[in-house]
């Protein structure tokens, strides 16, 4: 497989990755955080740092955006639950245990 070809077909997974969690708003940030270490937020920051690397000048609400499909506190506002004393306590094992 030819580089431009890998490049595409990464994109595409990308962007699937992204419009599958736009259409499970249910799940979690903070879920995702304790399921998997990662969440829409590190995603969008690792969609500004790859920017930054190629010189392209991004902030991080801009990067949100791109992400989100709106303004983060947007997203915030219509689909983020207040975490529960669960949640929030399985976040202080994890994040203990991974970082």
């Amino acid at each position: 497989m030819d580089d431009q070809t890998r490049i595409e077909l990464e994109a595409a997974a990308f962007r699937r990755l992204r419009d599958h969690l736009a259409a499970h708003t249910d799940v979690q940030n903070i879920d995702m955080m304790n399921l998997a270490g990662f969440c829409r937020n590190c995603l969008s920051r690792w969609y500004q740092e790859a920017a930054t690397e190629r010189g392209i000048e991004m902030d991080k609400e801009t990067a949100r955006t791109a992400f989100y499909g709106m303004p983060y506190a947007e997203w915030k506002e219509t689909h983020q639950t207040e975490a529960s004393p669960e949640q929030q306590a399985a976040f202080e094992i994890s994040h203990k245990a991974h970082g």
